[in-house]
């Protein structure tokens, strides 16, 4: 992780972030974070896939904002803007194979003191989120949160290279196949009427 100004940070500072401290002094951040170190989104990643340990680049920026206060005045209001690109391997849900899908985030908060602020902050910008700042700050949870809520909801190719054997009989290919049974002439309802009005002089004679 490097942070300007002053001395690039460890990326150990990156679990406890003052970002008050970040936000007033308008610093800006930037590091890599591999999948291993995101257990919630390595639970994601598929047992088989080609690389289960793919890299995240993030970058960070510190902001204020004048903002209205109750008393009339101005006063500056912290911001931070966070942005992460990168890959990783998911379960195509369609051909149930591992499939590369990128990500991308790009937000802006604004900080504030408690959970209570939070939900009552008017949310006039649907760009800008909310959230609760902290002396020791975990921009490591945030980043995975904002990585986790990208994914897709029903991962998958856009063009799968084949279709697993488990969905032949109740996928695309049975879906074909019941398609093919509609395509049949099927018998006439009342054809079958007439052959029971037949039967019926031969059930009486029994």
């Amino acid at each position: 992780m490097t942070q300007n100004p002053g001395k690039p940070a460890s990326p150990a500072d990156l679990r406890a972030l003052d970002l008050y401290e970040f936000a007033e002094n308008k610093r800006q951040a930037a590091g890599a974070l591999r999948v291993a170190q995101l257990p919630r989104m390595l639970a994601e990643v598929p047992a088989d896939a080609p690389d289960r340990d793919t890299v995240f680049t993030w970058q960070g920026e510190g902001s204020t904002q004048p903002e209205l206060q109750d008393d009339g005045t101005e006063a500056p209001q912290p911001y931070v803007r966070l942005a992460v690109h990168g890959s990783v391997w998911l379960m195509c849900q369609r051909c149930l194979s591992p499939y590369s899908q990128h990500l991308d985030v790009d937000a802006t908060y604004r900080i504030v003191a408690t959970e209570e602020e939070a939900d009552e902050y008017p949310l006039e910008d649907d760009e800008v989120e909310v959230i609760v700042g902290s002396r020791q700050f975990d921009l490591v949870d945030l980043i995975e949160e904002e990585l986790l809520l990208s994914l897709p909801l029903v991962p998958k190719h856009n063009v799968c290279p084949k279709v697993h054997e488990s969905l032949i009989s109740g996928g695309e290919e049975g879906e074909a196949a019941e398609g093919g049974e509609n395509d049949v002439e099927k018998p006439n309802p009342f054809a079958v009427l007439e052959k029971l009005k037949k039967s019926d002089p031969d059930d009486k004679k029994h």
